[in-house]
């Protein structure tokens, strides 16, 4: 269970960082680095997880045209992340630059190719979202839809909530990989997240991590909400 736990690092200093990876290091394996702590810090950021000998999620969802995405992986791979997003909305040559970016700069360096996950419907987003952007498709159907296509570009896996986790392991299989946020322990605000469940739930459906912010790390025990968990 502690390789299953993913801790969001959801914070904007290098202190808070340090804090939060001296609390919970030995409990957790793999931390994510999302956008708010990365823009706040660099590289530094990245520095902190391997410094406590930990595994990192690049949440950084590469969205743009295939041959900015294609080098953006291949830095993604120079941080030596053991995984990282793109936007699966981003459409599947996009994907598959990814991909080509990420396993080129592996063999160069001589390394393993660190996981890629696409991300399809963010959790605060439901149908009524959808619509408003033009997608008249449930956030199943949705999901689906890209998990698909994702696959197809030869990516490893899908970040999705955990109500399509169930829908996504049916069609896709066991080896893809599902990484679920939006995930609550009873008793836990949702926040703005609209698509949740408990990280019993998760992985009664089929998920293979679960990703887990703010109940962990504005709790006054964190490491009593991960032995809980």
């Amino acid at each position: 269970m502690k390789d299953k736990i993913i801790v969001a690092l959801d914070v904007n200093t290098l202190k808070e960082e340090e804090r939060l990876l001296d609390i919970l290091s030995p409990h957790v394996q793999v931390f994510k680095i999302g956008m708010e702590l990365f823009y706040s810090c660099g590289l530094k950021t990245l520095e902190l997880v391997k410094k406590h000998d930990r595994d990192i999620f690049l949440d950084l969802k590469f969205h743009d045209i295939p041959n900015t995405v294609y080098a953006a992986a291949k830095t993604a791979v120079r941080f030596e992340v053991f995984m990282f997003n793109v936007h699966a909305s981003g459409g599947i040559d996009m994907m598959q630059k990814a991909v080509e970016g990420a396993e080129e700069e592996s063999e160069k360096l001589g390394i393993s190719r660190p996981k890629i996950l696409g991300v399809t419907v963010l959790t605060s987003m439901d149908s009524e979202a959808l619509k408003k952007i033009g997608i008249n498709k449930s956030p199943e159907d949705q999901v689906l839809n890209l998990a698909k296509l994702t696959k197809e570009a030869g990516l490893d896996g899908v970040v999705a909530s955990p109500e399509e986790i169930s829908a996504i392991r049916k069609t896709m299989g066991k080896d893809f990989l599902i990484v679920t946020p939006g995930v609550r322990p009873e008793d836990s605000d949702s926040g703005d997240q609209k698509r949740v469940a408990t990280p019993k739930e998760a992985f009664q459906r089929g998920a293979d991590y679960i990703v887990i912010g703010r109940p962990v790390t504005k709790a006054k025990d964190p490491v009593k909400v991960i032995q809980s968990i």
